[in-house]
């Protein structure tokens, strides 16, 4: 049986780190018919816009896809695509694992925690306006559907991977109806889960603690800006960007991507550091129920940092993209 996947390579180092997860991913034996379609700035000149119709036809048609980097301007531009991919398929929950690897340098040892984040809402439903000149107005939007069915996603993978403490993140203390009806949902959930210990700590002092000891957590549950900034602070306990995998979750499709950026001043250079991608395609092998072949990824994964002979410049080496590439493949 081969899996069809919509495969994008995205902008910058995207299509370097792609080819890298692809090469691995062909390595297990599991098959797989790759659907290439265009995204990101690249996509503009071609179609006109930066996420084409037809990408989401093939999401939605496969089912699942693993995406590169796309790029985002800042303040001016297009949309994000990666808020777009997330709304308009309801990929509404936003899975980071964040564990510590060997051979990775890092202040912090013996993480293992879970990143859970909503992922349709919030300040990220783009709802902006001029007031007048000089004062715009951002909207935040919380509702109760997508509240509880994010912090029921947690509480059933809590369940099933045998997780025992899920820590809501929050500001309700100062947005006490938005963060409030945020926080009354997941208590409701939780109050079906009492194998599960339920939590609550307000947003800052949840980075103070993090930075102090990130193993006192086991997994976070948050709206989506405090998710998005959380998950990289998360990153940096386990090597940074390039070593933090990702999966978008939602009924009907899910959607594999690492958690980094596109880094326009590397792309083309072989100097990318795929591992983060390699190990979102281990996520989503779990996710098409090949636990075998995504156990294999991540053993390789670690064989190779652990000898610590093809590393890329970030984590301290001077291997390329490629070379990478075909050393995790080799041991898979």
């Amino acid at each position: 049986m081969a899996y069809n996947v919509t495969l994008i390579p995205g902008d910058g180092i995207g299509p370097e780190v792609v080819a890298a997860a692809v090469r691995v991913l062909s390595a297990t034996g599991v098959e797989f018919q790759w659907q290439t379609e265009v995204a990101g700035a690249g996509a503009i000149g071609e179609h006109g816009t930066a996420l084409p119709d037809r990408v989401l036809e093939s999401v939605r048609k496969n089912k699942v896809a693993l995406k590169g980097p796309t790029e985002t301007p800042v303040g001016t531009g297009h949309r994000s695509v990666n808020v777009e991919l997330r709304k308009r398929l309801d990929l509404y929950a936003n899975l980071r694992p964040v564990q510590t690897l060997p051979g990775v340098k890092s202040r912090y040892d013996g993480v293992d925690l879970i990143v859970v984040r909503e992922n349709t809402e919030d300040l990220y439903s783009g709802l902006e306006h001029v007031v007048v000149p000089g004062v715009v107005e951002s909207l935040k939007i919380i509702t109760e559907k997508a509240s509880t069915r994010i912090a029921r996603y947690a509480f059933d993978y809590a369940r099933t991977h045998g997780r025992k403490r899920i820590t809501a993140v929050h500001k309700a203390n100062i947005m006490k109806l938005s963060d409030g009806l945020f926080l009354d949902c997941c208590r409701a959930v939780a109050k079906g889960y009492p194998e599960v210990t339920y939590d609550e700590m307000i947003v800052d002092n949840t980075c103070m603690q993090l930075v102090l000891d990130p193993t006192r957590f086991d997994m976070l549950l948050l709206e989506n800006l405090y998710g998005d900034i959380v998950s990289d602070l998360c990153a940096g306990f386990i090597g940074g960007l390039g070593m933090a995998p990702g999966a978008n979750i939602g009924d009907e499709a899910a959607l594999f991507e690492a958690v980094h950026g596109s880094a326009p001043d590397i792309a083309g250079k072989n100097l990318a550091n795929p591992m983060a991608l390699i190990l979102s395609g281990a996520l989503m092998l779990d996710h098409m129920g090949e636990h075998e072949a995504a156990d294999r990824v991540r053993n390789a994964v670690h064989a190779v940092l652990r000898e610590g002979q093809k590393l890329t410049r970030d984590l301290g080496g001077s291997a390329g993209t490629t070379e990478i590439a075909e050393a995790i493949a080799a041991k898979v």
